[in-house]
């Protein structure tokens, strides 16, 4: 079993910067792909970005390339979200998610089997 913890959440104004973290318990984080999620109210859960467990490859939304960074540290089990020039359209609860061991890099949240409690984000204009 898989458990996600994510932090770093909080209120910021427009153009500023926040570093999500998301600390996963069990033996299998460095064979895992993660990923990051985003639900704004009454909006579906939308995919943000995503890294392979080796970290040789990423995926993005389009609308945060060039301001959202996601990395991973294997040896903390903990995976990042560097989020630059956040605009009030980045308001959302953040989700950091899990895939099983072995499967590669996904854009789908159907295909993530392990999920955090979430963390706000907040982007004031």
């Amino acid at each position: 079993q898989v458990q996600l913890v994510e932090s770093g959440g909080g209120l910021v104004q427009a153009g500023g910067s926040l570093r999500l973290s998301c600390e996963a318990s069990g033996r299998t984080f460095g064979d895992s792909a993660m990923g990051w999620f985003r639900q704004a109210p009454g909006k579906e859960r939308e995919f943000v970005a995503a890294i392979d467990s080796s970290a040789g490859s990423t995926l993005y939304k389009n609308s945060v390339k060039g301001r959202f960074t996601i990395s991973r540290e294997n040896g903390k089990s903990t995976v990042y979200l560097q989020m630059n020039n956040l605009k009030p359209e980045d308001t959302a609860v953040y989700y950091c998610a899990a895939r099983s061991p072995h499967l590669g890099i996904s854009s789908r949240s159907g295909d993530y089997d392990y999920w955090g409690q979430g963390t706000q984000v907040t982007v004031s204009s």
